[in-house]
């Protein structure tokens, strides 16, 4: 993970995409959960994220109404959000991309550029060491919106706490 300098030489930037399928439940809760991280973090100027999914099935809509109601009872409001299909540039665009599950990092895989690949990663993987997928909550009920909320909030506290190290002290 090697944040890109700014123009200035001081401030470090770096951008993060998280991607499910259709990107209106696992995504968009890691997209409003790190986000808030950064700001608690006072980060949200270095940073660029974004969410999308490797399907367009769900392209324009907002959240899954359930994520957006697991959000905000933990005070995160991604209501605004709109779904997304990742696209070609992507690859470019951002510096850590991060796939919900092992069948969309195949897929993100298979899409991208071979010179893109090592950008690619398994969410869970990388934030806790743990390769395994964040589940897909989709088809059950809230209590599985319960349960993806807290494993993302804990994957993103520590991609915080990592990238915190680095934009601050990028020469370190």
């Amino acid at each position: 993970m090697t944040p890109s300098v700014s123009g200035d030489g001081e401030k470090a930037q770096i951008s993060v995409l998280f991607v499910c399928m259709g990107n209106i439940c696992r995504s968009p809760l890691a997209e409003g959960i790190f986000r808030q991280g950064l700001a608690d973090a006072g980060l949200s100027d270095l940073a660029t994220v974004d969410s999308a999914g490797t399907g367009n099935w769900h392209q324009g809509d907002g959240p899954d109404p359930r994520s957006v109601e697991t959000a905000l009872k933990h005070g995160i409001d991604i209501s605004g959000q709109q779904a997304r299909q990742v696209t070609a540039e992507d690859f470019d665009r951002f510096d850590l991309i991060f796939a919900m599950d092992r069948s969309n990092e195949a897929t993100m895989r298979a899409r991208a550029p071979s010179s893109r690949h090592h950008k690619i990663m398994l969410f869970l993987d990388h934030t806790l060491g743990n390769r395994a997928d964040v589940p897909d909550p989709y088809y059950g009920g809230v209590d599985g919106f319960d349960d993806v909320y807290q494993l993302l909030r804990e994957g993103c506290s520590e991609l915080v706490s990592r990238l915190e190290k680095e934009l601050r002290h990028p020469s370190e």
